[in-house]
């Protein structure tokens, strides 16, 4: 059994909420700081392959640093959307948690359940 990887941000609403859900569950997770520990280029292909709707799936295209990028994110080859995601994390949605072969993006408790009940919790 992989354990669960959870990006995180303190501030972040959804992060907090997902981390109140898991901990009530007895779910064994490791928590990462999504700017100070930033997901490797490969971690970001894992958790791109691992979703349903691609890129658009983990983009915060709310968030002020994507609004600022100025760029139709089409434009990018993969390689350099996967560096700049990784070199501007605030790209990202948050919460990512992750066990490796199953993703849940945002505070989504129907599929917390479904990832929390691989980990036998």
């Amino acid at each position: 059994m992989k354990h669960l990887t959870f990006f995180s941000y303190p501030s972040c609403t959804s992060c907090r909420k997902t981390k109140n859900w898991l901990k009530a569950r007895n779910v064994d997770f490791k928590e990462r700081h999504l700017f100070r520990d930033t997901p490797t280029i490969d971690e970001l292909k894992l958790i791109l392959k691992l979703t349903t709707e691609g890129i658009d799936e983990i983009l915060a295209t709310r968030s002020r640093t994507y609004k600022d990028l100025n760029k139709d994110i089409n434009d990018f080859s993969l390689s350099e959307l996967l560096t700049l995601i990784h070199k501007e994390p605030k790209l990202l949605r948050r919460p990512i948690i992750t066990d490796g072969n199953q993703l849940v993006v945002g505070y989504n408790p129907q599929e917390l359940s479904k990832l929390a009940r691989k980990q036998g919790a």
